[in-house]
């Protein structure tokens, strides 16, 4: 899999800034990044160390007013996170995701300059990379991806059919969304 099929696959850009940089995963740093983003600070159980539960971002999502350009925007961050967490870079429990990411949110006009696909691209690996040891039980990373490139590469093991798109039409992940499984 090479960059170029995850940005055919999510849809997302393939020039853009690295991503790197150096991880902070106290407690403060958590509270910190998450009052500048999401304009609150988390509950005791609304994260897990460095970790922020993702159902605790949709319900501050959900409850955002959009009544101006902040609230806005803590909308547009919230929804990234939870797209952060829950498809570009999902580990086992996918109920969490890693506040390392809170930091490339802040700067509203920045965050579609990021290379987002090489960062999930490298993630991927990483979780392949990793499977095979003997402790570990399942395998993490987005998986998703790894799906559609094989069910878009070899149709033979898909277990749904394919609809047909326009080929404009982008993300390809979207072919395979709301299909019906097939019994053959």
């Amino acid at each position: 899999m090479t960059l170029e099929d995850v940005a055919h696959i999510f849809g997302l850009p393939i020039d853009g800034e690295p991503m790197s940089g150096w991880t902070d995963s106290s407690g403060d740093f958590l509270q910190n990044q998450s009052i500048a983003i999401f304009g609150r600070e988390p509950g005791v159980s609304h994260s897990s160390k460095s970790y922020m539960k993702l159902t605790w971002v949709r319900r501050i999502r959900d409850a955002e007013p959009l009544d101006n350009k902040e609230s806005i925007r803590r909308y547009v961050r919230c929804q990234i996170f939870c797209l952060l967490g829950s498809t570009l870079f999902t580990d086992n429990s996918t109920a969490y995701a890693h506040a390392k990411y809170l930091p490339l949110l802040f700067d509203f006009m920045r965050i579609h300059t990021y290379s987002w696909e090489s960062a999930c691209l490298v993630h991927l690996y990483r979780a392949l990379f990793r499977a095979p040891r003997y402790d570990r039980k399942e395998m993490d990373g987005p998986l998703n991806l790894l799906f559609v490139w094989a069910w878009e590469r070899m149709p033979c093991i898909a277990l749904v059919l394919r609809q047909t798109l326009q080929l404009a039409e982008i993300p390809v992940a979207m072919r395979w969304s709301h299909s019906k499984r097939t019994t053959a």
